[in-house]
């Protein structure tokens, strides 16, 4: 039988992931989006149907995914007014792939429990690519029973996927990634910034060193644009601002020392105050060179 399932964020990450799951799994979907007209396109382009509400999407559904901003927005579509928790059925599963605190996860988790729902924290990485094509990574966290039903339908947006422990793991593990990415940046920066100075054709030098130990998704990916100075794609510096404040606020808390992610992190304040906002993350560089 087919399951229905709901789908609540359709951002630059959750639209293209919601049409993987309808396209590889048959589920029959609802979605939810705080801008209508994100939702009806949506539906127009997948089929389904939309709803007003998280928690009208979310009646009857087996399954419930989200995709939002941060923790504010996703205590609104699952506690709020109006939201999924009001009208999961028991038994049901929900699924969160947004970028949040662990601390949110654990919440939701013992509410949800309390109403006989299944929670798992499923954050991702890959950005808008990963999203688009299908091949995120899922770092996950909750009961290994629940996740096992939710996994299947998990794959069919990414390529890999793994429990890593209890409620709140799999936000903790999002921040070991945004931790590790932030040093990578700011060195790829440096590297590029240093061998334009000295006056190297950065291309050649990267087609060199990327072969070697210095190699990674980074320069692989990202060089090209830091060389060119493009920054106008990509994964935002507000959200990766976000992502790092939730890091360094977990440090604190747990008494783990962040030196260089904290030092990234203002040095990403300072591209914010140069326009860059929007700019993706790779936009460290503009900052050496302005």
């Amino acid at each position: 039988m087919t399951k229905r399932a709901a789908w609540l964020g359709l951002g630059v990450m959750g639209y293209p992931m919601a049409g993987h799951l309808v396209a590889k799994t048959g589920v029959d979907l609802t979605v939810y989006n705080r801008t209508v007209a994100k939702a009806e396109k949506w539906v127009g382009q997948h089929k389904g149907a939309a709803a007003a509400t998280a928690a009208e999407a979310a009646r009857e559904a087996d399954f419930v995914f989200a995709c939002v901003g941060n923790d504010d927005d996703l205590r609104a579509v699952t506690i709020g007014k109006g939201g999924a928790f009001e009208t999961m059925k028991a038994g049901s599963i929900f699924v969160d792939h947004t970028t949040a605190s662990a601390d949110v996860a654990r919440e939701l988790q013992a509410i949800a429990k309390d109403k006989g729902i299944g929670f798992i924290d499923a954050p991702v990485s890959g950005g808008q690519t990963g999203a688009e094509n299908g091949l995120l990574t899922v770092m996950c966290g909750g009961d290994a029973d629940i996740y096992a039903n939710a996994e299947p339908l998990i794959m069919s947006f990414a390529r890999m996927c793994k429990l890593l422990g209890p409620s709140g793991s799999g936000q903790l593990a999002k921040m070991c990634n945004q931790i590790a990415i932030a040093g990578v940046v700011q060195g790829l920066a440096e590297c590029v910034h240093f061998g334009m100075k000295a006056g190297l054709d950065m291309e050649q030098v990267v087609d060199v060193i990327a072969k070697g130990a210095a190699g990674s998704w980074q320069m692989e990916n990202r060089h090209k644009t830091m060389i060119a100075g493009k920054f106008d794609f990509g994964f935002a510096v507000d959200w990766m601002r976000k992502d790092l404040d939730i890091c360094l606020t977990e440090a604190r808390r747990n008494g783990a020392h962040l030196p260089v992610t904290a030092l990234v992190d203002q040095f990403y304040s300072e591209v914010q105050k140069m326009g860059g906002k929007r700019w993706d993350t790779s936009s460290l560089v503009a900052r050496l060179q302005k």
